[in-house]
């Protein structure tokens, strides 16, 4: 860390997919032993260094759920502060390209429609996206 860098906000760049079949949308559960554990959110990860969010987005759902997307189209930046860790969440609409998901890297996942979104128990930082895919 050098001196430009004290007092400055360090934010985590997460790339998340908000991918639509048949009016539902394809949400993942978290593994028991990582940050909010059981709780529900859209597909995706922190990018790493270097990485486009774009790319990150592809090899997260790759390496969690076995799928390719479409082309991704951003839907909303949302930043969330936690007690422990800034976040900063770009949501992108995309499609299946190729494969069936498979929890992988995820306890668990399923289609949901929007108004059932609500039924699942998302992180807070999720919370601005579900209120939109709701509406």
């Amino acid at each position: 860390m050098n001196d430009e860098d004290e007092g400055k906000e360090h934010w985590i760049q997460v790339a998340a997919a908000l991918i639509e079949q048949d009016g539902r949308y394809l949400i993942t559960q978290r593994k028991t032993d990582v940050h909010l554990a059981g709780l529900w959110e859209f597909p995706g990860g922190k990018r790493e260094r270097g990485e486009s969010l774009e790319a990150c987005l592809r090899r997260e759902l790759l390496e969690e759920l076995a799928i390719e997307i479409t082309s991704p189209v951003l839907f909303m930046m949302h930043r969330h502060a936690y007690p422990d860790k800034n976040v900063e969440l770009h949501f992108f609409r995309c499609a299946l390209m190729r494969g069936q998901p498979r929890a992988l890297g995820c306890a668990g996942f399923c289609w949901v429609k929007p108004e059932d979104l609500s039924n699942y128990p998302f992180p807070p930082a999720d919370a601005p996206v579900v209120a939109r895919l709701r509406e």
